[in-house]
């Protein structure tokens, strides 16, 4: 029996998402054998790792903004495409918020300054709530980038407040990022088909938290 284009789309992702996570994993364990290559190291390296995969979690301003990129990009796949062109469109969004996410926090744990990010934050949920409520839809790159520079500035808050083995805990962080995406393209891939109207309700409820933060952020900044 022949497979439809979305699961066709869905198992061509598999080998992508799989070697993000792979490639975070590979980060832990190259802190696990640092320079002080004992147990109590591999102990403080799982400890850091654990807090870096929790800290998406334990902000909504970060989690829905996670899940809403990878909501987005699953309701944004043009049909006629192939396979292959869908699991590039789907994933393009997704692995450029992971990596930029990655940079911001690399950048923030040298002590690069960066004005704004709060405001910033803020107004990310706002447009990709409303990206997902809308269900625009972008070219790949532009769609990328615009998701890149909103995650910038959510890695730069993360960074602010990574402590322990660096490398573990940002293991961690991009790592639970790539699943909160994942959540998102999943759930994003059955809406497509059924309850169109939930994501919807999702991305102005998503857009209406980025505007309520929006102004107290602004006054916070300046």
């Amino acid at each position: 029996m022949s497979k439809s284009p979305l699961h066709r789309t869905m198992l061509a992702c598999v080998p992508w998402i799989v070697g993000g996570a792979t490639a975070s994993l590979t980060t832990l364990a190259q802190a696990h054998v640092g320079a002080h290559g004992g147990l109590a190291h591999s102990h403080d390296a799982l400890g850091s790792f654990m807090a870096g995969a929790a800290h998406p979690l334990t902000g909504l301003d970060h989690l829905a903004a996670m899940v809403s990129v990878g909501l987005w990009s699953a309701l944004s796949l043009h049909e006629p495409a192939s396979a292959g062109a869908q699991a590039k469109r789907l994933l393009a969004a997704p692995l450029a918020f992971a990596a930029t996410l990655l940079v911001g926090a690399l950048m923030a744990l040298q002590g690069i300054a960066v004005g704004g990010v709060e405001p910033m934050i803020a107004a990310s949920l706002l447009a990709i709530g409303l990206m997902v409520a809308t269900r625009t839809t972008l070219p790949t790159a532009i769609g990328a980038v615009l998701v890149a520079g909103f995650a910038l500035f959510h890695g730069l808050a993360h960074g602010q407040e990574l402590g322990g083995l660096a490398a573990a805990a940002l293991a961690g962080m991009v790592l639970s990022t790539l699943a909160l995406h994942t959540v998102g393209i999943g759930a994003g891939l059955l809406l497509r088909q059924h309850g169109q109207w939930v994501p919807r309700i999702a991305g102005i409820g998503v857009a209406a938290m980025g505007l309520a933060w929006l102004s107290p952020a602004v006054a916070g900044a300046f």
